[in-house]
């Protein structure tokens, strides 16, 4: 019976691996296509390496790495890997756990940063930097995503409001612009998605925590058996 059940949690955590390796080379894949097809300038300095393309392809390296390490921990029965993948589990879990800390910690911190670059890429878009026009294709991606206008209004571009701040009537001589500012929009959207996030947060947490479990049973019950490639 209990040879079973734990031939039944090594298959369970390979297929689980499977999947999660599965992810995430898609991750992995989207992230290089973004990279390739979506060459955007960074509208906020402090933060150009974090941009979504970046995050994908980290995100997916990290899974497929850590996934492969536990599926073929459980198929071969490796101690030596399945503690690997114990550990990286445990440090995953405890790098998301300080960086939610941190965000709670130092949002006032955060969101003046954000500001400060936000400010510094309208500055660099209003100029005559060799790179605005670039900048320029960043901002007015951003009005016509999260259907804002400037950092903190239509006011921060002063006369020259470019078209992607219309609302409605444009082309017309008196068009509509969008009125909240970007920041604004910003800060609503992370306000209203907090709980989703805490969630998501929580539940990987628990995933990681269950891997964490049955990789720990999989082990103690190769090392007592003496079964599977030594450390």
């Amino acid at each position: 019976m209990a040879q079973g059940c734990l031939k039944c949690l090594k298959y369970t955590m390979c297929v689980a691996n499977f999947l999660c390796f599965m992810c995430g080379v898609a991750v992995l894949g989207f992230g290089g296509y973004m990279m390739v097809n979506f060459r955007l300038t960074a509208l906020t300095p402090n933060l150009a390496s974090l941009n979504i393309a970046n995050l994908l392809l980290i995100s997916g390296i990290v899974i497929t790495c850590v996934s492969f390490l536990g599926f073929l921990g459980a198929l071969k029965e490796n101690r030596c890997l399945l503690l690997t993948f114990f550990l990286l589990l445990f440090i995953l879990m405890l790098v998301e756990l300080t960086a939610a800390c941190l965000l709670l910690i130092y949002e006032g911190e955060i969101s003046a940063m954000v500001q400060k670059d936000l400010d510094t890429g309208l500055k660099d878009a209003k100029g005559q930097a060799a790179n605005s026009t670039n900048i320029m294709n960043d901002w007015d991606l951003l009005h016509q995503t999260l259907k804002c206008c400037g950092v903190n209004g239509t006011a921060d571009w002063g006369s020259h409001v470019p078209s992607s701040c219309c609302e409605s009537r444009c082309g017309s001589p008196n068009p509509v612009y969008f009125q909240t500012g970007c920041l604004t929009t910003l800060k609503t959207f992370f306000e209203d998605n907090f709980l989703i996030t805490g969630i998501s947060v929580i539940v990987l947490c628990i995933i990681e925590v269950l891997g964490m479990c049955f990789a720990m049973t999989l082990f103690c019950h190769i090392s007592r058996s003496g079964l599977g490639y030594k450390l």
